[in-house]
């Protein structure tokens, strides 16, 4: 325990070491000052300006809404097209075929809404074309939209009426921050054996092959594909032979050989984790030996996920000039962050009580769904750090955790506060903060203020339409498929766990998380549908109404403060915000925790699984 505990913290304090210089390069991006790139990506950005005619000028929150809206609207259509057409589009050596509708049009709304909910298997279904430009290109994209909207909201608290121009936040959003570090991870991930090559799956004769076949070596998939020499495993030994990593086909089975997939996959695990993606090029996602080889991939992949959610905090402070505020914040989101990783290990290390009974040995905890060469602490912090900073990529099956721990990535998607993801996830804690506000000056009789303006019934509606539409997307679409009972059959468990398996499933496509517990089909009509609206609807709804919110507040008159003004910047205000986001998460996503993971943590310690 005691080892465990020191990976923990020293992966911590190279998160908050880490975000304060990132946090302020951010800020000098954003606010137009002199940064080290410049001199390189200046003439970068202007071409892109000049080849795409965009008008640099100031936006309003209604024109920033709008260009945000139709940029994304184009690269749905362009990503849904790819996917209908890539068995005609260049790139694609293990001959994919064309891609379900109904899948494409949930892979395309996934995508575009940095969701990245995967209701196929990468390797055996897109083509290294379309996972370059409808899955890596858009997760470079929407991730610098829902940090363009981050930034733009910050100017609104500033006081800001004019919130920047999108299309210049989303070029140096790329440019200046997701492009540099991503291509500095990518080469790093190469380095400690994440592939990357453009060549197509092999095959392997594994060690059980039949009697005098050459065991261990590797063989051409396909005519002109010679045999690979080391670097086009990228780094991947083909000695000892590699384990399956794939399904498949039955005739490779009887003849003791196993197909192993490989492509761009530092480019997009570089990308996915950095920009809090998620999804991965492997259905096995970051738990896959290729996309997470080693311990240090793991820390790597959990710092770069941890990297623009932390960082933003430190950059709001500098952009508004309210460092102390921004500590606050930060220190509410980390309270959070710890007590659910404490859940998360706790429910781990203490194991499965079942099992104990008898008479395994309890020492090692919960290792079944788990990669045994990452161990507890980086599986819980990993568990942890992926659905606190809204990423969705998984080193362990989250439907093998316990239910205690299972309790940790459900609720920090459902409350959608915990740092969340780069830009529009620290959105949902201001959110949290004036409602609290209104509460509080309800309470002692004072219109309430915030960051030196007032609350008044028009911000009070845009922050609770906001906050009752991420239960009613999750609720209600769980309440319609339940009460129809459709596709009912795709849920793998009864009880309990087939209950937390649908309640997930919604609140991480409404968190735009992507993550899964992985014991339901997805790969419905109907599972593919309402998933795409509720991604699409969970992503763009809130992003109006906070840009709407930021809007209204930039054009209020600053507040003189007075003897009775409720700072927001110390320990009560800490305090009531904390209590407010318990008590309203309590009020709504209580019963639903109940009847899922609760009760089969109950049910467990009585005797019974399911």
């Amino acid at each position: 325990m005691v080892t465990d505990v020191l990976q923990i913290a020293i992966v911590l304090a190279l998160i908050v070491l880490l975000a304060i210089p990132v946090g302020r390069y951010m800020a000098a991006v954003f606010t137009g000052r002199h940064t080290f790139l410049d001199p390189v990506l200046d003439p970068v950005d202007n071409l892109i300006y000049r080849l795409s005619g965009v008008d640099r000028r100031g936006m309003r929150w209604p024109a920033y809404v709008v260009a945000l809206l139709l940029t994304n609207l184009v690269m749905f259509i362009i990503q849904f097209v790819i996917l209908e057409t890539q068995q005609i589009l260049p790139i694609n050596p293990d001959g994919q075929g064309t891609v379900n509708p109904f899948l494409a049009f949930n892979t395309a709304a996934s995508f575009i809404t940095n969701t990245n909910w995967q209701n196929y298997g990468g390797e055996n279904t897109l083509s290294y074309f379309s996972q370059m430009f409808a899955i890596i290109f858009p997760q470079f994209t929407s991730a610098a939209t829902g940090l363009a909207a981050g930034v733009a909201f910050i100017r609104g608290l500033g006081g800001s009426t004019d919130l920047g121009n999108f299309y210049v936040d989303l070029t140096r959003s790329i440019t200046r921050i997701l492009l540099p570090i991503s291509l500095a991870a990518a080469v790093v991930l190469v380095g400690l054996g994440v592939p990357q090559t453009f060549s197509g799956a092999l095959t392997v004769s594994t060690l059980n092959g039949p009697p005098g076949q050459n065991q261990g070596t590797l063989s051409q998939v396909s005519p002109g594909h010679p045999t690979p020499d080391l670097g086009d495993l990228g780094g991947i030994s083909p000695k000892p032979p590699v384990e399956p990593t794939a399904t498949p086909a039955p005739s490779e089975t009887s003849q003791g050989k196993q197909t192993i997939t490989r492509g761009l996959v530092a480019s997009l695990a570089s990308i996915k984790h950095l920009g809090t993606n998620g999804g991965g090029w492997f259905n096995a996602n970051s738990a896959h030996p290729f996309e997470n080889p080693t311990p240090i991939t793991n820390v790597l992949e959990i710092l770069l996920m941890a990297l623009i959610p932390t960082s933003i905090i430190i950059t709001l402070g500098y952009m508004i000039n309210r460092q102390k505020q921004a500590i606050t914040f930060f220190a509410v989101m980390s309270a959070f962050f710890l007590a659910f990783l404490v859940v998360t290990y706790v429910g781990e290390t203490e194991g499965n009580p079942l099992f104990t009974a008898i008479g395994l040995d309890p020492s090692q905890g919960n290792m079944e769904g788990h990669e045994v060469r990452f161990g507890q602490a980086g599986t819980t912090l990993f568990v942890t750090a992926t659905t606190a900073f809204t990423t969705g990529s998984v080193d362990a099956m989250h439907d093998s955790l316990t239910p205690l721990a299972s309790i940790t990535p459900i609720s920090q998607m459902l409350l959608n506060m915990v740092f969340g993801g780069k830009g529009v996830g620290f959105i949902n804690l201001i959110i949290f903060a004036i409602l609290g506000i209104f509460l509080t000056g309800l309470m002692v009789g004072r219109t309430p203020e915030f960051l030196g303006k007032k609350i008044e019934v028009h911000e009070v509606k845009l922050a609770s339409l906001s906050f009752l539409m991420h239960p009613l997307l999750i609720l209600g679409f769980m309440a319609i498929t339940l009460a129809l009972r459709i596709n009912l059959d795709s849920i793998a468990n009864p009880g309990p766990h087939g209950f937390s398996e649908l309640m997930y499933m919604y609140t991480s496509q409404a968190a735009n998380n992507g993550s899964a517990f992985a014991g339901i089909n997805g790969n419905t009509p109907w599972f593919n549908v309402s998933g795409g609206i509720v991604m699409i609807l969970g992503r763009y709804v809130s992003i109006v109404l906070m840009l709407a919110l930021a809007g209204s507040l930039a054009a209020k008159k600053p507040v003189p403060t007075s003897i009775g003004t409720m700072r927001t910047d110390d320990g009560l205000f800490a305090g009531v915000l904390t209590g407010t986001v318990l008590i309203l998460g309590a009020l709504t996503f209580f019963p639903v925790l109940a009847l899922g993971p609760i009760a089969e943590q109950l049910a467990m310690f009585a005797g019974k699984a399911f």
